[in-house]
């Protein structure tokens, strides 16, 4: 892998900070824009993988700043929870969140774990995220077709809806398809208001990325040409960046729709297919 530099490092990051809140999916752009700025990074190193991850280790920072109290509330509930046992988590609204966090986080999780190694090697297929960021575009889409009511309470999900919620997450392990939009889709269709589908994505986000960092971060030292420098500046751009974002977001989807940013999404996955397919 030749040497990843600083710039790139940061130009890298500054989109993973933008494109992992909005829904363009953050893996589908580190896959795609190397190629297309003609880095000569082999994005199929065990380096590059982790070097991605400690990227999204700033997103979920900036996402527990955020959502600072949020957490501190929530983790609060599940300290009771465990303490007085599982019989008022229903009675509970925050009990009952922090649980449909955890078991939308599992489904995800369990599969990242498996198949960490095979997924890996996604990032060196550019073309084929940049397809994805056209499917990912049309999920979009098509949740806005799936609206049924516009909940505003997390806690009247069923843990089966979390459970659903969180298996989409899955096909965010693919480059191109977008974590953040495939769960606000799932988040519509059980009948979530767009504000709390994003709250709900944004809040799942921050303990996979957390876990992930854990798995992958540790491998930075490893290789020829160590990247823990990179690394590091990256993280702290990605996370302001990211921080940012969620602010402009949770306006955003106040009083607008995900439908504008499908559209983004598709019409972006078109041109980056096109791109590629002509060698530019």
């Amino acid at each position: 892998m030749h040497v990843l530099t600083l710039v790139q490092a940061v130009v890298l990051a500054a989109l993973q900070g933008f494109t992992e809140l909005f829904p363009f999916s953050s893996l589908g752009i580190q896959v795609i824009v190397p190629r297309l700025m003609h880095w000569r990074l082999d994005q199929g190193s065990p380096q590059f993988l982790p070097f991605v991850v400690s990227l999204h280790v700033g997103t979920a920072l900036a996402l527990l700043i955020y959502f600072r109290r949020d957490w501190i509330r929530l983790l609060s509930a599940l300290w009771r929870s465990l303490g007085q046992g599982l019989e008022h988590v229903r009675s509970d609204p925050d009990q009952k969140t922090i649980w449909l966090l955890i078991a939308g986080t599992v489904p995800a999780g369990l599969v990242g774990l498996i198949f960490r190694h095979p997924l890996g090697r996604l990032f060196a297929a550019p073309q084929l995220a940049a397809g994805m960021l056209l499917v990912n575009g049309a999920l979009m889409a098509l949740g806005e077709r799936w609206i049924r009511h516009r909940e505003e309470d997390l806690s009247r999900m069923s843990f089966w809806q979390s459970i659903g919620i969180g298996i989409s997450q899955i096909l965010a392990l693919i480059p191109g398809l977008s974590r953040s939009g495939v769960t606000m889709v799932g988040g519509l269709a059980v009948g979530l208001s767009y504000e709390t589908a994003a709250r709900f994505s944004f809040l799942l986000a921050t303990p996979i990325i957390g876990a992930a960092g854990l798995l992958e971060v540790h491998k930075l030292h490893g290789g020829t040409h160590g990247l823990l420098g990179q690394a590091l500046v990256g993280l702290v751009v990605a996370g302001v960046v990211a921080y940012l974002s969620v602010r402009y977001l949770m306006h955003y989807f106040e009083t607008r729709r995900l439908l504008p940013l499908a559209v983004i999404s598709a019409a972006a996955g078109v041109v980056f297919t096109v791109l590629l397919a002509a060698g530019i």
